[in-house]
């Protein structure tokens, strides 16, 4: 079934954001010209993740074992290689793509689809690769910094490529709609518990360290690994 309201979610969000993209091409670099806007898309997603995401997530990593998270978080990430792999190829990384390739294979045979990581233990490393990184290989500006309620920090580069991230991801075509929702909400309760100890490590505005820590990630992956460190230790917090 074609995951139609993710995408109108996503689309909806990106209406909004486009005729403000077009008509502010010279503050599109790396600056927040929406930041009124972004800052109270902001505190709405703060205040949800405060008041029922963190304390799911937090009951959660409390009551379920540390090895089924594990192979939960495992499982995922092999339905994420299949994107991985796809960007491989339109970023012309073949070895890459061989590798990921390869990850996905082994991990949905011998790792019990994909619950256990067996492609790592044989040197096959998992890449990071998604659709926004895609198109900023092939020259693709990253445009303003924006807030998407729900999804969080992104720029309208990343927001386009978010769509075509879900349209590339499995689970939104199974035939249950019930199916796909329970996924979709274990797999965001099991990354949100994969941040937890990350929340004490925020200081400061929350606001601009969230989007400075975003800003500076996105430009290290996009360019794989090639940037100057404007912001000091912000790369470590790549899960933002």
């Amino acid at each position: 079934m074609f995951p139609l309201s993710k995408v109108l979610r996503v689309l909806f969000v990106l209406a909004l954001c486009v005729p403000a993209f077009w008509s502010g091409t010279a503050a599109a670099q790396g600056v927040d010209p929406w930041r009124k806007t972004n800052e109270r898309v902001f505190a709405f997603n703060d205040f949800f993740d405060q008041l029922l995401v963190r304390p799911v997530a937090a009951t959660y990593t409390t009551f379920v074992p540390r090895f089924a998270r594990q192979g939960i978080g495992n499982f995922f990430s092999n339905i994420n290689d299949i994107n991985v792999f796809v960007n491989d190829l339109l970023q012309l990384k073949f070895d890459d793509a061989l590798s990921d390739s390869g990850r996905f294979f082994i991990n949905s045979t011998l790792g019990l689809v994909g619950f256990i990581d067996v492609a790592s233990g044989m040197g096959l490393e998992k890449n990071e690769e998604d659709f926004g990184q895609t198109l900023g290989f092939w020259g693709v500006k990253s445009g303003p910094y924006v807030v998407l309620p729900v999804f969080g920090s992104s720029n309208v580069r990343d927001s386009f490529g978010l769509v075509l991230d879900t349209l590339f991801n499995p689970i939104q075509y199974h035939d249950e709609a019930e199916v796909r929702l329970g996924l979709f909400v274990v797999e965001e309760i099991d990354t949100r518990a994969s941040l937890l100890s990350l929340d004490e490590l925020v200081s400061g505005d929350r606001y601009l360290f969230f989007r400075e820590a975003y800003v500076q990630r996105r430009e290290y992956l996009v360019n794989d690994g090639q940037v100057d460190n404007e912001f000091g230790d912000f790369d470590d917090f790549g899960g933002f």
